[in-house]
């Protein structure tokens, strides 16, 4: 019997993004207090020091790479300004959804650098590419699309949308898991899944018969508990760190997405600091790159012990026939400049 989960509410969340609105909580304000209460994952910048103010935010909790790679950057950025610079860094979606932190950046509005991708889509449809089922084939297919032609297309597109971005964090391929076997895309048949916001994930599963269903990360958990959906797909990482081996049974190894996030600072943000201190938070993101990439492969090693002796078993499928049939569904709705996209993708993976 999988066990009940324990409360994880944050109670002072919402005091927090409170005081942060309040004090515009942007990197070109200087910096005042930055909520009522502080703890090793947020500085409170009421010291007088601090001339600017970062505050990261992001939807995972506090075991996640993310988040450990999110303080990496905290702590070279105050201790390289000498403290020009406070960073704050809220986990587990204490500053909204993915889609309400990037709103957030984008109008100044608290939230100052997130952690996203294809969610980008909604301010402009080419990134929506990075959604693409099947599409990278390897993490060595994905490093040659983040540092080619391809990637620098990708990249130019974030920063037309306003956004700097300081680096990447590439995530492990993401499976279903459920209660019920499934070998085949016919047992995806009105399949209850919840996808992010990604037009492209929706259509994928769409495509195999499956009743995909947008949803926050936040409410997922209890959605599964409660029955309103029947189950999720993410990297093992997301699985194993919020806990759904409590309420699901089967991980099935359909490997659908290889994808990453960028590390994505607003441009007007990045713009108000000072020349030097630009530099400290371009190398800042590189730091918090390389260490959380190294964390990351250290728990992709382990993942799936782990969830296997969490009581999850799991289950391989033909990828092939899997791949079929979503990428046709996807490929049916793409744009001409996001098939272009496609085939530059495509063309840079070093073993075709």
């Amino acid at each position: 019997m999988k066990r009940t989960r324990k409360s994880t509410a944050i109670l002072l969340a919402a005091a927090m993004v409170m005081s942060l609105t309040a004090c515009k909580g942007n990197s070109g304000t200087p910096a005042t207090t930055a909520g009522g209460s502080s703890s090793e994952t947020t500085a409170a910048s009421s010291n007088g020091k601090a001339e600017f103010e970062i505050n990261i935010g992001h939807i995972n909790d506090e075991r996640d790479s993310w988040h450990q790679g999110a303080l990496k950057f905290k702590e070279y950025v105050e201790a390289e300004s000498g403290g020009r610079i406070a960073v704050n860094v809220y986990p587990n979606s204490q500053l909204g959804t993915e889609v309400d932190m990037i709103q957030s950046i984008l109008t100044q509005g608290g939230c100052d650098i997130t952690f996203t991708g294809e969610s980008m889509q909604t301010y402009q449809p080419d990134l929506g590419i990075i959604g693409m089922p099947y599409l990278i084939k390897s993490d060595e297919h994905m490093e040659a699309v983040l540092n080619g032609e391809a990637g620098k297309e990708l990249e130019d597109l974030m920063d037309k949308c306003g956004m700097k971005v300081l680096g990447y964090y590439t995530r492990g391929p993401r499976n279903v898991t459920s209660n019920k076997k499934i070998t085949s895309p016919a047992d995806m048949n009105n399949f209850v899944i919840r996808t992010p916001q990604s037009a492209m994930t929706v259509a994928a599963f769409e495509a195999v018969g499956a009743k995909p269903t947008p949803m926050a990360l936040a409410e997922v958990f209890t959605s599964l508990q409660q029955g309103t959906i029947e189950g999720q797909e993410n990297p093992l990482a997301m699985i194993q760190n919020s806990s759904f081996y409590e309420v699901q049974d089967y991980v099935i190894r359909t490997e659908h997405l290889r994808a990453w996030v960028y590390i994505a600072m607003g441009k007007a943000q990045f713009e108000a600091l000072p020349a030097d201190l630009q530099e400290i938070v371009v190398e800042g993101g590189k730091e918090m790159q390389a260490y959380e990439h190294e964390l990351f492969l250290k728990n992709e090693s382990e993942l799936e012990s782990k969830l296997t002796e969490e009581g999850m078993e799991f289950i391989d499928v033909d990828q092939d026939v899997f791949a079929e049939a979503m990428t046709a569904g996807v490929m049916a709705v793409l744009t001409d400049s996001q098939k272009a996209l496609y085939e530059k993708i495509s063309a840079a993976n070093p073993e075709a």
